[in-house]
């Protein structure tokens, strides 16, 4: 991890820059395969899963007797686990609903809208290394919550053509059936051109590596929509004197471990609660199972030395991380200073674990800075809002010479013709 003690200020973006990929290739290749996806379809899909899973398919849908059998092998404990997450998830978006208001804007002019759920989505879900069947509770409950009336599922197969299980259970817990074998760009674009097994949706949703991050950039060229624009995972802490040096490290690991690419930063005005936030890190990763994968994200990673909390609550609001801790039992006194994160934990207990399973927020997060301009995941990513108006001949007679006006002044005639027939219609009555 690269350490940095007290830097000026004109310092800092140098020390926020998120690791590089060669972007020409990357981009070259996507296209390619999205280009082929609608070309070939289903051909198409068949090909890349054989190439970049290494699995033969015979077909690229899950039955539900596969559904039924396989989900019989995931322990009751497991299960019960997942139906924790599934109640607290509900909940928290559940709430997110909002009833239709009607509001007379002048007299005889009513104003509304209504909330209506996006027809069709398609949600893609990482299953390599790591299955993040948490992914399907995060875009599931929402989407269907939010009335959308078509959900299918994308996840890659492993070697025998099979879905990890826990997928399987979560995608039946939640109520889609809709399941297809296929992972990576191609999925993203048999999802948003169609072929002849995966239905073309409206919107796509999910995490994954960066030839999916790429083609959902892509294939919203094309008027797809996605749920916002993504990349490796980050996380921040910001700690005080107060904040526990292994608890702090368990959170820095618990984010480096996603992908070489992922990247975490500890802040802190305590020189000896990074040092010893430090030591507890390499502790900690000389036990964990992806220790390569960890350690090499640690390579990309910072701990920075600054003045105060405030300085800290700066560097981050600048920095714009997908998930902020600030480990401190203070916590909550600069919870109103956070203008910029995705998520945010406040105090000593509030790992980021518990947002990405259970405690009821979304874990689709913009990162690479894009939290200064988007919200994660909620009930209305799956909306779309559709605005009302009736106006009586009393609110038309109100507003109509105003209407007028302002369509002549932009040369628009039609415009203000629209309004003055209706308004000579009446003084004929």
């Amino acid at each position: 991890m690269n350490i940095y003690k007290n830097p000026v200020a004109n310092t800092w973006k140098t020390i926020m820059e998120r690791p590089l990929f060669e972007k020409e290739e990357l981009n070259m290749l996507v296209r390619f395969i999205l280009s082929d996806v609608k070309k070939n379809q289903d051909k198409a899909l068949f090909k890349y899963t054989e190439k970049f899973d290494s699995v033969k398919l015979d077909t690229l849908e899950v039955s539900s007797l596969d559904i039924k059998t396989v989900t019989s092998s995931v322990s009751e404990a497991l299960k019960g686990a997942i139906e924790v997450a599934y109640r607290n998830i509900s909940i928290f978006h559940a709430s997110q609903n909002t009833t239709k208001q009607i509001v007379e804007t002048t007299k005889g002019v009513c104003c509304w809208r209504k909330s209506v759920g996006i027809e069709k989505v398609g949600l893609y879900i990482p299953g390599g290394s790591a299955p993040l069947f948490s992914s399907i509770l995060m875009l599931g409950i929402p989407a269907k919550l939010a009335g959308c009336r078509e959900v299918i599922l994308c996840t890659p197969p492993d070697k025998n053509g099979a879905i990890n299980p826990a997928i399987l259970y979560t995608a039946k817990l939640v109520g889609i059936d809709k399941i297809y074998k296929i992972g990576g760009a191609q999925a993203i674009a048999a999802m948003a051109y169609g072929t002849e097994t995966i239905p073309q949706v409206y919107k796509i949703f999910g995490p994954g590596n960066q030839f999916v991050t790429k083609a959902k950039e892509l294939i919203q060229q094309d008027g797809v929509a996605i749920d916002m624009p993504a990349g490796p995972s980050e996380l921040l802490v910001i700690a005080d004197k107060s904040a526990n040096p292994a608890f702090v490290a368990s959170d820095l690991l618990s984010q480096a471990e996603h992908g070489p690419d992922s990247q975490v930063i500890i802040l802190s005005d305590s020189e000896s609660i990074i040092e010893q936030s430090l030591l507890e890190l390499e502790k900690q990763l000389k036990k964990l199972p992806r220790k390569e994968i960890a350690a090499k994200a640690l390579e990309n990673s910072k701990a920075v030395l600054l003045k105060s909390l405030n300085q800290c609550i700066d560097f981050s609001n600048a920095y714009a991380p997908e998930h902020l801790i600030i480990a401190s039992e203070e916590a909550p006194k600069y919870s109103d200073r956070i203008i910029n994160a995705g998520s945010v934990f406040l105090g000593n207990y509030s790992c980021e674990s518990a947002g990405d399973y259970a405690s009821g927020t979304n874990h689709t997060l913009p990162t690479n800075t894009h939290a200064k301009s988007y919200s994660g995941v909620s009930l209305e990513s799956f909306q779309k809002k559709i605005t009302f108006q009736k106006l009586s001949p009393e609110g038309l007679k109100n507003i109509g010479p105003a209407i007028e006006l302002m369509a002549e002044a932009e040369g628009l005639a039609a415009h203000k013709n629209a309004v003055s027939i209706r308004l000579k219609a009446m003084t004929n009555v």
